[in-house]
């Protein structure tokens, strides 16, 4: 096989009639709010007749389309016609704004967009390439002819084909462009498929139920892989609903669930009921559950939650699923033979003794420590090779490994915040917030939260005239909201009279709050305004 079409055909001919795509009921959803279940086969007839349009109307390898389709079946359905083409998909995170969405237009150099009708204003707003609707009713129809010239591409498409950009914060004020092909879709499948133990995947047996979006690789690349190499039903609702979640677990007869590190927590403020264990869980697969909570939630509901480790940059991941695993501390997993090789490293690329912190680098097994990566950020050849410098990739996360090989994290090194699965860059907040009339100077880091991981907190010296109270706060997050997607606002801001530098000049972050300090002591607490901010953008 050489794409993820061809895996949807092989799947279709051995599971015809096995569910594949399946949303759950969701009234007054503005989609499918009866839900729906696709089949193996449904989807290969609907994915061709899409294909078949796209092709008449001229498009090809080398042609990017931007799929603003939310969690949709036909986000998934365009994807794999587009794949048998040769198009590249560009996923459109729908809660960015006007220039967030500009800029990823502008930079993927997507030829066309095709968007749910709630979406298409905005869409059509943010750049000057044509917008197409498409909702429950639509068919293949007649798609616009791509512009001219056509881009430079093979005929055939094959495992080195572009698939996807998928765009991620890194450390950089605007995100990257990582660039995805079918090796690296079918490497992080079949890692998905082989983990095995408390991970241990079903051919045509297994139903996961993720709440995650299409535009992360999660469920629109890796599980998505996994789904067409293993006859596995995906479930994908159109966000986490806490209210029903449980319902909609035993309705789509789920057997696996995705989450991160806001799920468990919230599950576990529900009381106690007959729902705790009236579901077929075999495992939940995630990042983030605080290890406080990590054996409870186990006990209380009756089913494993694997700890993993991955990146869209690696797609394969680590996960701590044999036995005797380690609910009880941040464990992910041992370097895994055949998929992903680890190291733990000082700043010198030296491997470090065991049981000392370092950075996380990996690589593939094998001539090519690159194989089943990312080709490279799009447009940025300098931070792909410094990412992958001294032959593997450099991850940016500081852990430990024990002698008996298992990793532990311990935090991220990069000027990264991790909030309820997002990957936040601090230096893009910076950026929005300094153009506020009230700010003088700016420092954005991350704070524990019970709830997300990690919050973003912005410790600001007010400009001239600026008084550091509440109000001055809420304007700065009022201004913020303008241009940045909700979940990049602050959470907290402090206030300082001035923020430790170094003699160039640049911020220095560690030394913002004392060892042992409770940053958020003192600040002002924005979350549930940012709260109230997202429901107004829904």
């Amino acid at each position: 096989m050489q794409t993820l079409y061809d895996a949807l055909t092989a799947a279709a001919a051995r599971w015809p009639d096995g569910g594949f795509l399946a949303v759950p009921q969701r009234a007054h959803r503005p989609y499918l709010p009866q839900g729906a279940e696709i089949s193996f086969a449904q989807a290969l007839a609907a994915v061709d007749a899409l294909a078949d349009a796209w092709a008449a109307a001229g498009w090809g390898p080398g042609h990017r389309v931007a799929l603003a389709l939310d969690n949709h079946p036909a986000h998934v359905l365009h994807f794999l016609a587009l794949n048998r083409l040769g198009v590249i998909q560009v996923p459109v995170n729908p809660y960015y704004l006007p220039p967030e969405l500009e800029y990823l237009l502008a930079h993927s150099q997507a030829d066309i967009a095709l968007a749910l009708p709630w979406h298409v204003e905005k869409v059509s707003a943010a750049g000057s390439l044509p917008v197409l609707a498409s909702d429950d009713a639509s068919d293949a129809g007649a798609f616009a002819p791509p512009p001219p010239p056509r881009p430079a591409g093979s005929d055939a498409p094959d495992l080195r084909s572009e698939i996807a950009l998928i765009y991620t914060s890194g450390t950089t004020a605007r995100p990257k462009g990582a660039i995805i092909d079918n090796a690296y879709a079918f490497a992080v499948g079949r890692c998905y498929a082989e983990h095995g133990g408390a991970l241990t995947v079903r051919e045509g047996a297994e139903r996961i139920f993720v709440p995650l979006p299409y535009f992360h690789v999660n469920a629109g690349i890796n599980t998505l892989a996994l789904a067409l190499l293993r006859g596995v039903c995906l479930i994908v609702p159109d966000r986490f609903h806490a209210d029903s979640f449980w319902a909609d677990i035993a309705a789509t007869r789920a057997t696996a669930m995705h989450y991160l590190g806001i799920i468990p927590p919230v599950l576990m403020k529900a009381p106690p009921g007959p729902q705790d264990r009236a579901h077929g869980l075999r495992y939940g697969l995630g990042a983030g559950l605080d290890p406080a909570l990590h054996q409870a939630f186990e006990d209380r509901f009756g089913f494993p939650m694997v700890e993993v480790w991955g990146m869209t940059e690696t797609g394969r991941f680590l996960a701590d699923c044999h036995a005797p695993r380690q609910p009880h501390t941040r464990a992910f997993g041992r370097p895994m033979p055949g998929h992903m090789e680890a190291m733990v490293v000082d700043d010198d690329g030296q491997e470090v003794p065991r049981g000392s912190p370092g950075e996380l680098v990996v690589r593939a097994p094998g001539p090519d420590p690159r194989a089943g990566f990312f080709r490279g950020y799009l447009k940025n050849p300098q931070a792909t090779e410094e990412a992958w410098r001294g032959g593997w990739f450099h991850t940016g996360d500081v852990v430990t490994q024990a002698e008996d090989g298992m990793l532990y994290f311990v935090e991220r090194a990069k000027n990264l915040i991790r909030r309820s699965g997002e990957n936040i860059s601090a230096a893009e907040v910076e950026d929005a917030l300094i153009d506020c009339a009230d700010v003088g100077r700016v420092a954005v880091l991350s704070v524990p939260d019970p709830m997300r991981d990690e919050e973003v907190m912005a410790v600001i010296v007010p400009a001239p005239g600026a008084a550091p109270d509440a109000d001055t706060a809420a304007r700065i997050l009022a201004f913020g909201r303008d241009r940045l997607a909700y979940y990049k606002l602050p959470g907290w801001i402090a206030f300082r009279d001035n923020l430790p530098v170094t003699g160039t000049e640049k911020v220095q972050k560690h030394r913002l709050f004392e060892p042992g300090a409770d940053p958020c002591a003192g600040a002002h607490d924005l979350r549930a305004q940012k709260a109230e901010m997202r429901k107004a953008k829904a």
